[in-house]
């Protein structure tokens, strides 16, 4: 689901992982149902949850069955209610109450015409998890997960980014900072933190020693209510 807002490091990213993995890569962007009508842009400039219509209509148009997401218990309250593997109506939406037990890690994968499955391997760990095993493998990541100099400005107890989505308003100083991203989403919607950490050990090390999530320390979306990650949830945001 491309916003037309992603940073340009990950998709650059995006594109270098599927030219080594030789896989399908399928884009349905924003920009075109924005275009003809479909959608419309938020007051708050944000795009982040306007991704939620393109996705259950590609979900519908490719005949998916499942779809997997990275999405973990500890990132934020709405996500602790989920399952590994997480029923969607024929609609497409989330109903908290209505999720299967998973007792003994027996995971049930049925579902009827019309709805699907919402599979998140990785429910169970937590951030650190996340980076020791990042850490152990060796695995390569979009440079703004790391620090680096940026041009950012200060809103909501956060540090966004001056890009072309993201403009300091009056009052708003534009500083360089050494910054890294903990989670990579809208640029309009998605703050760094101060930080030195510059290899996955230092991340670690970093996150180890963090007592706020992630998406807390860095998602704007999720600031709009105390249910706003529930509330997009049900409308069949992933």
């Amino acid at each position: 689901m491309d916003t037309g807002h992603n940073f340009p490091e990950v998709l650059a990213y995006r594109d270098e992982t599927v030219a080594a993995a030789g896989a399908r890569l399928l884009v349905t962007r924003v920009q075109d149902y924005i275009d003809d009508g479909r959608l419309r842009e938020r007051p708050d400039g944000t795009r982040n949850p306007l991704q939620t219509r393109p996705l259950l209509d590609t979900i519908q148009s490719e005949g998916f069955d499942g779809v997997i997401g990275g999405a973990r218990r500890d990132e934020e309250r709405s996500r602790a209610k989920e399952r590994i593997v997480s029923l969607r109506d024929e609609f497409g939406q989330w109903d908290p109450r209505n999720q299967r037990p998973e007792l003994w890690r027996l995971l049930n994968l049925r579902h009827s015409p019309g709805e699907h499955l919402r599979v998140f391997p990785l429910s169970d760990w937590t951030e650190l998890d996340v980076w020791r095993y990042i850490e152990r493998e060796d695995i390569a990541l979009p440079s703004l997960y790391y620090a680096h100099r940026r041009e950012v400005f200060s809103r909501d107890g956060m540090w966004l980014a001056v890009t072309p989505v993201t403009r300091p308003r009056e009052g708003e100083t534009v500083t360089t900072r050494t910054v890294r991203y903990r989670t990579v989403g809208d640029m309009s919607c998605t703050g760094a933190v101060d930080s030195t950490a510059a290899n996955n050990h230092e991340i670690a090390v970093e996150v180890a020693a963090s007592t706020l999530t992630e998406r807390g320390a860095t998602r704007a979306d999720d600031r709009l209510s105390e249910s706003a990650m529930e509330d997009r949830k049900r409308e069949g945001y992933f």
